[in-house]
């Protein structure tokens, strides 16, 4: 119950590296237990293998062995296995619609275009591609949440204010682009924004109706 546990927070307090001094009734604290049954773990840990102990006065000096290091090694490679499938590059699908026409007004906005320049490395074209997502897509949707966005702040240009929004760098057939939410917007969640370095609808022969695969990027994914 407490062995991959107590390995883990001797490897945080540095019994990797080198040994570390601790005593029982300083150990319990760290594995939610009574003293007496720390140094039950720490005897456990060290007959196993998994550590190696030796008593000085006021405690032990403890050091994960190879054994212990390869055992949660394997702890972490499982852990890349559940948690990688979530953080992966997320792929939607959706069908090409026209929009409302705001986005060439907005994007072109020097408080706006700037931080698209910095954060996105691209220049945007002065306008979006709006894209209604399939029922699948739209399920899978959320998945996007997870993800670390880029933040757009808000500014003012002496007579309004315009408000922020994140954007989510993405691909569409290896055209760097991105998906744009402002924070406050009118438009239902199956709905995303685009903006590109070029006209997407020109770039990719595509109109009203035309489905495209959407690959969201995740800087965050495992290697």
């Amino acid at each position: 119950m407490y062995g991959i546990t107590s390995l883990k927070r001797l490897a945080l307090l540095g019994a990797i590296e080198k040994p570390v001094k601790i005593s029982s009734s300083e150990f319990m604290h760290y594995i939610s237990a009574s003293s007496k049954t720390a140094a039950r773990v720490l005897k456990q840990l060290e007959e196993d293998g998994y550590i190696s102990r030796q008593l000085v006065a006021g405690g032990q000096m403890v050091q994960l062995t190879e054994s212990g290091v390869t055992l949660l090694k394997k702890e972490y490679a499982d852990y890349q296995q559940i948690f990688c499938k979530v953080h992966a590059d997320l792929e939607l699908y959706g069908e090409v619609i026209t929009g409302l026409g705001e986005g060439q007004y907005y994007i072109a906005k020097d408080g706006y275009m700037s931080q698209f320049r910095d954060k996105l490395d691209f220049k945007p074209f002065p306008g979006t591609l709006n894209v209604r997502l399939n029922d699948q897509s739209a399920q899978m949707r959320d998945n996007m949440d997870l993800m670390q966005p880029l933040i757009i702040n808000g500014f003012s240009d002496g007579e309004r204010s315009f408000g922020g929004g994140k954007c989510y760098p993405i691909e569409i057939d290896g055209i760097k682009s991105a998906v744009i939410i402002p924070d406050r917007t009118h438009y239902p969640a199956d709905l995303l924004e685009i903006i590109a370095p070029v006209k997407l609808r020109e770039v990719l022969r595509i109109s009203d109706g035309d489905e495209v695969k959407i690959v969201v990027k995740n800087p965050q994914k495992c290697k």
